[in-house]
């Protein structure tokens, strides 16, 4: 991993590659199969909406955009050559700050099986040891069970609630935020999936 972006980080079955402009329709399909499941865990916009939701062409220009200038890293996430979800790294800082946070979404058909923790320990081990960042941060709704999981069986640290902190299925919702930084990061966090 001598590349920051774009970069292909595999594990196991699992794999994480740019996305595209080509996975519109697979990204399409796996989105509306699982527009129910995801609908009490993704952001909305609070009424009244000034813009139209973007398009699938103009949410993945702006991301390869923002990419480019360093400031996010969009992934596809796929299970044994299938695509099965996304993890986007957003609000990457260098400077002082040297951080960043990650969110991710999983296609319910492939929920459960462990590849989201494999996806959040190999995109972590990237940000701290290919980006060199010195924070990475996520916030996880306190309903959300499985990703509260996931990001403690990695050893993020739990910092607290953010009152109010998204808009989630038409209401503000609170998060936890979890935290680790370089410091913490002592181990490679794959291991931790073998344990």
């Amino acid at each position: 991993m001598n590349k920051v972006w774009p970069a292909t980080l595999t594990f196991g079955d699992v794999r994480l590659r740019p996305i595209k402009l080509a996975d519109a329709k697979r990204w399409q399909q796996v989105r509306l199969a699982n527009q129910d499941w995801m609908q009490e865990w993704e952001a909305t916009a609070p009424l009244p909406i000034a813009d139209p939701a973007p398009t699938f062409r103009q949410l993945i220009r702006k991301l390869l955009r923002d990419a480019k200038q360093g400031r996010c890293m969009p992934f596809i996430v796929e299970y044994r050559g299938e695509f099965c979800g996304q993890l986007t790294v957003s609000d990457i800082t260098y400077g002082s700050a040297r951080g960043c946070h990650f969110g991710y979404w999983i296609d319910q058909e492939y929920a459960g099986l462990g590849i989201m923790t494999t996806a959040a320990a190999l995109v972590s081990e990237h940000l701290f040891t290919a980006a060199h960042l010195h924070r990475i941060e996520v916030a996880v709704r306190p309903e959300n069970e499985p990703s509260n999981k996931l990001v403690q069986r990695l050893g993020f640290r739990f910092e607290g609630v953010r009152q109010s902190f998204l808009h989630i299925n038409n209401d503000w919702r609170d998060h936890n935020i979890y935290a680790m930084t370089a410091e913490e990061h002592t181990e490679n966090l794959l291991t931790k999936l073998k344990a």
